[in-house]
């Protein structure tokens, strides 16, 4: 294996919720892939179309050429035009097909794995033309499978990994975004702290610190007398930050103390991405 070892936990994260997908679609039939997930707009087939979509990008292969229909009321922005192609072109393919693509994709992503020698700050493509590290590529990656494994397990009925590796990967990248979701977006008072009490399956205790100029840090060092602190489960914490639930719809799965003005504000400005 010529992976950086840098690299490893994420390509580890990878083959355990795409060995996961696979598993969980491989004996669905054909009607099963039109439930409705979690993921907005987006039926079981239009996630794994996503998935297959996201490895293709990570592989290089050239994009479809697609026209979209203009009825997707669920696209709004250019992001999720670019998203939508790899999904829409899939729309009416069968199970079977569905299956066989995906486990073509495997096979060739993992080639791509055993092969990969580059250094993690290998710049590579993005989506719309933007460009990220090998090293942030290969995160996002394993972040957005993780999630979409989660959004097939709620549609299908088959909870589980929410200690896997993904979920691990899925945490770190979480924490990084709540700086920016407190300090930005709820605009937290200068020189406060706001306490997330995480439990379950992943559990953490984090801070974050506004300082005196209004920028947010991270910590693992807990606050005496928080301006607010929110204490929720690990699960909702992820649907609420990956937008498949609104603050009101999970109101009694969250506890908040201190200022609730203010964690309100979090609350509603907690969505990471969709």
């Amino acid at each position: 294996m010529s992976l950086h070892p840098t690299l490893q936990p994420y390509a580890d994260a990878w083959t355990h919720s795409i060995e996961a997908i696979s598993e969980l679609v491989l004996p669905l039939v054909e009607g099963e892939w039109n439930r409705r997930t979690p993921c907005p707009g987006w039926s079981v087939r239009d996630v794994v179309s996503h998935v297959i979509g996201l490895d293709c990008e990570m592989l290089g292969d050239p994009r479809p050429i697609h026209t979209l229909p203009r009825d997707l009321f669920h696209v709004t922005n250019d992001q999720q035009r670019y998203m939508e192609m790899q999904v829409d072109v899939r729309r009416h393919h069968t199970a079977p097909e569905m299956t066989s693509e995906l486990e073509y994709t495997v096979i060739r992503r993992n080639r791509q794995l055993r092969n990969e020698s580059r250094d993690p700050g290998t710049k590579v493509r993005g989506p719309l033309g933007t460009e990220h590290t090998l090293e942030e590529a290969m995160r996002g990656h394993a972040f957005n499978v993780w999630v979409h494994e989660q959004d097939l397990r709620a549609a299908l009925g088959r909870p589980g990994n929410l200690d896997s590796p993904g979920a691990q990967v899925a945490r770190d990248v979480l924490l990084a975004a709540l700086p920016d979701i407190v300090a930005v977006r709820a605009e937290a008072p200068r020189s406060s702290a706001i306490v997330f009490d995480v439990h379950g399956p992943v559990e953490f205790l984090r801070t974050i610190r506004v300082d005196i100029q209004g920028r947010g840090t991270l910590e693992t060092a807990p606050a005496l007398g928080p301006a607010a602190a929110l204490s929720l489960d690990w699960e909702t914490f992820v649907r609420l930050a990956c937008g498949r639930v609104t603050p009101e719809g999970v109101a009694d799965r969250i506890k908040a103390e201190g200022d609730l003005a203010l964690a309100g504000a979090i609350l509603r400005n907690f969505t990471v991405t969709q």
